[in-house]
């Protein structure tokens, strides 16, 4: 089989006046390179993440690299791959994730993981919690803010949460978006907007457990793999209770790692079963394919209420490093290359490939 990964690399990675994408058998370098490592870059892979990806699928196929760039279109139709291993974020706008699926399909190249329209969906917090309402699905309530005015006249319930509307791996989320009065509300608002450059999503606080939940494969051959419960208790002292950009990136490192995650989280069957139920139903309203990872918190009477979904999930390939999805597939006895090679085949049977 011959596979081309897509994908972007942190900025810091990139070896500048490398014309050509490397062939797995001249892995990426993880030098730094003189390039500006900026936040709007977050999102992206490391080396060590791309090479542990084609090493797995180099296992049993053909792995070319093609970095998501503006070269990636010339690539990909002068390879003659016969499936592409999505993990590109894209380069920039709000639907950016979509933007590599949208081309696999212009070209007609089958590819791993969700359509465009679910991954410009699920970058939209507002949109997914829009249809996972409809649908019947808890998520807290939340209000769309464009200004102060906006959110304060909301018909919201304090202690609220703000964050970006359109970012993930915890961009934009410090201690300070928790806030409990107006005051605090207006400067977090105004934070988002200046900072991002986009609309804030305000919502209703849910003050219990947060978890999040692994995903794997298509009807009824979807698999959902051990929870992962938020170790709260193991951040500083002056942290809130919330995944912050902090605890993900600052706090929590590869040198001086914090038990931060429990994996199987310890819960009790009846949770357990109203977790995968939501999560299940999240992963078929919104149309996800092959693999998924859902954030889950309960509110105060212990309900499970579904905060985001995430159809391209981060797979840092280093245990240390505390990746949520690597962390439950070795929770359900699936190493790192048997995890990867878990979404390519889910994604060759659900074309007929298989």
């Amino acid at each position: 089989m011959r596979v081309a990964l897509v994908f972007n690399m942190k900025r810091e990675s990139i070896i500048e006046d490398n014309d050509e994408p490397p062939s797995f058998s001249s892995p990426l370098k993880t030098e730094t390179a003189n390039v500006k490592v900026v936040d709007k870059y977050a999102e992206w892979d490391t080396a060590e993440t791309i090479n542990a990806v084609a090493g797995a699928l180099s296992l049993h196929n053909d792995v070319t690299l093609v970095e998501a760039d503006e070269e990636v279109y010339g690539k990909l139709r002068s390879g003659e791959f016969d499936i592409v291993f999505n993990i590109a974020e894209g380069m920039n706008g709000v639907s950016r994730e979509a933007q590599m699926p949208a081309m696999f399909e212009f070209i007609g190249l089958p590819y791993t993981g969700s359509d465009p329209l679910t991954l410009a969906t699920c970058l939209d917090k507002a949109r997914t919690k829009e249809i996972l309402s409809y649908h019947g699905i808890p998520t807290s309530k939340f209000v769309v803010a464009r200004s102060f005015e906006e959110a304060a006249r909301a018909s919201l319930r304090y202690p609220l949460f703000v964050k970006p509307l359109h970012e993930g791996s915890s961009k934009g989320i410090f201690n300070s978006s928790y806030v409990a009065t107006p005051e605090a509300l207006k400067l977090e608002v105004a934070r988002i907007l200046d900072n991002y450059e986009q609309p804030a999503l305000v919502e209703e606080y849910l003050p219990g457990r947060e978890f999040t939940v692994a995903l794997l494969g298509n009807g009824s051959e979807l698999r959902v793999l051990p929870p992962v419960e938020m170790n709260f208790g193991s951040l500083p002292s002056e942290a809130l209770p919330i995944y912050s950009y902090e605890a993900k990136w600052l706090w929590d490192t590869k040198d001086s790692p914090i038990e931060v995650f429990r994996c199987p989280a310890p819960i009790d069957g009846s949770l357990r079963a109203r977790m995968e139920d939501i999560c299940k139903r999240s992963f078929e309203v919104l149309r996800c394919r092959d693999w998924c990872r859902i954030d889950v918190r309960l509110d105060a009477a212990g309900e499970p209420n579904v905060m985001e979904v995430n159809p391209l999930p981060g797979i840092l390939p280093d245990p240390e490093e505390h990746s949520c999805f690597p962390m439950a597939s070795r929770a359900a006895g699936l190493d790192y290359g048997k995890m990867i090679n878990s979404v390519l085949s889910a994604a060759l049977k659900r074309i007929g490939k298989a």
